[in-house]
């Protein structure tokens, strides 16, 4: 599959090498493609450097991780993004999101041309995307959107990023609810001190 990443930080950096190791190919759309965090990923064969728009342009689905304010600015940045599914991994977390929005998916599906947007790889973090394993357990990963090819592509790369499974939680109508659990996660590991070790998986009796 060829995918472009916007957004070369630990979340783009960790879905670029786990996504690499498994032969898609990567466009990593950049400001700069000499100079820009996560040069590292390019010592993988699989994993380019791009403009934002040339990136976009060479790919069949296109993960946005930036911070969440950038949401309008990137999604703008994308060009014609019609036909191309777009994942979402963005939180606005204490307020700081994309002005006008309650979640940033709402925000990329007003400034974009593809109606395939869904939320994912957003509710965990970026070490649990480089190494989803605890003992003999997997953890899970999470989509929610209307678009049923885009959740159809994004369990299928949570599976190719390691994890156990990948669950629909419903339609857009769940952008919210999905941040609201990424953030459930953020305040046990960093503000009741649980650490970033720890993750979400769905037992089955």
């Amino acid at each position: 599959m060829n995918i472009a990443i916007i957004g070369t930080g630990n979340v783009g950096g960790a879905l670029a090498t786990r996504w690499a190791e498994k032969g898609h190919r990567i466009f990593l759309g950049v400001r700069n493609s000499n100079e820009f965090k996560g040069m590292h990923l390019l010592s993988n064969s699989n994993t380019t450097a791009h403009s934002i728009h040339d990136a976009v342009a060479q790919a069949e689905v296109v993960l946005i991780a930036t911070p969440a304010p950038l949401a309008v600015e990137v999604a703008k940045s994308l060009g014609d993004s019609t036909g191309k599914v777009i994942i979402d991994s963005m939180n606005i977390v204490l307020g700081r999101g994309p002005q006008g929005y309650t979640t940033t998916a709402e925000a990329i599906l007003d400034h974009t041309g593809s109606r395939d947007v869904v939320k994912c790889f957003n509710t965990t973090g970026f070490n649990n995307m480089l190494n989803p394993t605890y003992g003999d357990q997997v953890l899970d990963m999470f989509v929610a959107g209307d678009s049923e090819k885009g959740k159809s592509i994004a369990v299928q790369l949570a599976l190719d990023a390691g994890f156990a499974a990948c669950y629909s939680v419903g339609g857009n109508d769940r952008f919210a609810l999905m941040e609201q659990f990424a953030f459930f996660w953020i305040n046990l590991a960093m503000m009741q001190g649980q650490g970033r070790d720890i993750g979400f998986k769905l037992l089955k009796r």
